[in-house]
This record gives C-alpha cells, structure tokens and sequence, in this order.
C-alpha cells in the first residue's frame, strides 16, 4: 500500500459521555476507552445509543456532559471541521456528476492541496481499496461494493485523525457485505487508523472488530474483545444478543476448586468460568451455546460400554422434539424436564431419512444433553 499510512495512530478516551434530548437519555454516562490504531465497534439494536455516539465524536452533536479526547486533545466542544475525522457513511454520500477520481479528489480540494502532491495523494488512496482502474468512471456505473470503496477512498485520502464508519455494509447484498468485511479490515490495518465502526450486525462485529462496546438503552453494557464477549457474556442481554443460546435456571450449591457446582431441575451443572458477580448461594441463570451441546443416544454409545451415571454433572436428560437440517448443521429442538426448551447445534449431521428431510427420529426420541464446564457461563442477570 503506498502513502497511505497513518504515523501517529490517536486513541479515543470517553468519560462520563452523556447526550439527552428534553427528557429522552440517547447516551447514558459512557465510560471508554479506544486503542490506538484498533477497529473498534458500537454494537446494539436500533435505538441504543451508537449513532448519537459515533456522531458526538465526529463532532455532528455536541454531548449534554462529560468528555471527549483524540490523545489528549480535548475535543468535547471543537467543531466537526477541526477534528479532522473521515466519515463513511451508509448510503456511500458520493457525487453522481463527478467522477471517482473527482469524488476522491473533494477533501482534498477543500483543504487546497494541489498539484502533483493532490494527484498522489489520490492515486495511492484508490490503490489502497483497490480502484485505480475505476478512476475515470461515475459512480453509477459502479456496484454498490465499489461504490463502499470509493466512500472509503475519499476518507482515507485526507489522512484523518479517526476513521468512523456509518453501518457502511446495510446496503450491498449478502454475499457482498461478507466480501467487504475483510477488505474494510484490511484498508483500515494498512492505513494504520483508529477506526469506530457502527453496526446491528452482530456477524460484522465477531468477524472484524478488535474490540466491541455493547449497548443497549443508551447504556454500555460490556466491552471486550469478540471472543471474550460470546463465549464469556456477563449478561443475559449480551449472551442473548451475540447469537443464539440457551438460558437455563439453576441455583448455586458451592464454590471450590474446580468452580461452581450448581443444582437445575433435571440434574447438577458445574461451571469453570470465573466470575466476580457470581453469589456464594443462590438462584441464577446460565448460559450455554447450542453449538457446545452434544446429543447423545444409548444407541450412540459403543457395544460394551456401559451408559455414564445421570447423577454425573453437566448430563441432562432430554427429549427430542424437532430437527431442522439446514445442510452444514442440523438444529435440535428439545425440552429438558417440563418448562427448558433447549436448542442444539450438530456439525455436517450425518443421518436422514429417506426423503431426505431430516433425521429419522428427528422427534420423540429420548437422549442426553452432554456440554463441558467451560461452556457454562453464569450470567449476571
């Protein structure tokens, strides 16, 4: 990638960020903190907080309270204009009667960058998301994943302090958003930026972020890294909103060596997962992801081998109700004692019947439900 590179990676600090219209709260009292040259994603459902976020550090709303720092520049207060952020936003915002050149060339122009130093600027800005074949066309004669590209481009070329990013992947197709997702990650870890990047999508944000704030209701409800934050929520909301899981009422025996060993209607849980909220006694909820689960038959087991005792832990008898094969993976649909339903997720499931729609004993049938203790996660709420 050539001069598009950012020297001085700026992280972003948050404090106490708080933005109420009359008496609605859009963003209550954040806390956070953005590395250096990370991807970092405002995750959540419609109405949480995350654009009024992105847009207060853009410089688009000016906070109720609280702080707002690029380094250590304070910038709470400073207009969009002087805080020299690059903007891509959902609908791509590119000039129909200019070319992708002149699109890319507009910042640059506003800021009165000229001759052979605005014209290589340009030209390594679209080698960058890899466009300079496209640089004489229009923007309706691109796709709609060119056109991301061009956005992109054009706010890259002014070499910004932050990159923030507006769901910039809801309007190209499926295939397409899967595509962009990486080509997004890779520009933006060869510019070396700091980047904010807004989305409900929570496969965008497993996928490519560095780091995630999860919000709801204008409140930050966990930060972390993507992997720490689906396979060790602290809340329900955020086990339930990082992909599927299953919810299982159970009540705290004791702790020990090994963890917490805990007691739900259809037998004794034990969970190894550390953590701070849990009670020394008492009722909580657990969650387990149905790709942990595993479903087993007597019939699985081999010959000789005698069943493991239902007394043991993290083995919970179930009933099988429905199966839906979706080719790479069959759900199972099962309800454990009389009031859990519980959903498993089978890998290239092997068995079908002879109409090909799905497992001969696909309902009806009893089994176990077999799940490690790293997988059972004692949620705060």
């Amino acid at each position: 990638m050539r001069g598009i590179l950012f020297w001085t990676m700026t992280p972003i600090t948050l404090r106490k960020l708080r933005k109420t219209f009359g008496k609605t709260v859009a963003v209550d009292g954040i806390d956070l903190d953005i590395p250096a040259g990370a991807l970092f994603f405002l995750l959540g459902p419609s109405g949480c907080g995350k654009t009024t976020l992105l847009r207060m550090i853009a410089g688009f709303t000016d906070p109720t309270s609280g702080t707002l720092h690029f380094g250590t520049r304070d910038v709470t207060h400073l207009s969009a204009n002087k805080r020299n952020c690059g903007m891509v936003f959902q609908g791509y915002a590119l000039w129909p009667h200019m070319t992708v050149r002149e699109n890319v060339a507009f910042g640059l122009d506003v800021r009165k960058v000229k001759g052979e130093a605005r014209d290589k600027r340009v030209d390594d800005a679209l080698e960058s998301v890899h466009m300079g074949p496209y640089a004489d066309r229009k923007p309706n004669e691109l796709s709609g994943g060119q056109q991301q590209r061009v956005a992109l481009a054009r706010a890259l070329v002014v070499k910004p302090t932050v990159l923030l990013l507006d769901e910039p992947l809801s309007n190209l197709d499926a295939k397409l958003r899967i595509e962009m997702r990486s080509e997004i990650k890779r520009i933006c870890k060869d510019a070396g930026i700091t980047g904010v990047y807004v989305t409900h999508d929570q496969k965008e944000a497993l996928s490519m972020a560095d780091g995630v704030a999860v919000l709801k209701d204008g409140k930050l409800m966990q930060v972390g890294d993507p992997r720490e934050l689906y396979h060790r929520p602290r809340s329900r909301f955020v086990a339930d909103f990082l992909g599927e899981t299953n919810f299982i009422q159970a009540h705290v025996v004791r702790h020990d060596a090994d963890g917490v060993l805990l007691e739900c209607p259809a037998g004794p849980l034990r969970s190894s997962v550390r953590a701070d909220h849990v009670p020394n006694i008492g009722s909580v909820v657990c969650s387990v992801r149905p790709e942990a689960i595993r479903v087993t038959r007597d019939a699985d087991r081999p010959v000789g081998l005698p069943p493991p005792p239902l007394e043991q832990v993290n083995r919970l008898p179930a009933r099988r109700t429905d199966m839906v094969y979706l080719g790479e993976v069959a759900q199972h649909h099962l309800m454990v004692g009389d009031d859990t339903p519980i959903k498993a997720f089978e890998l290239n499931p092997r068995v079908l019947s002879s109409n090909g729609q799905g497992d001969p004993e696909g309902g009806g049938d009893d089994v176990m439900l077999e799940f490690d203790s790293q997988d059972v996660v004692i949620l705060r709420d």
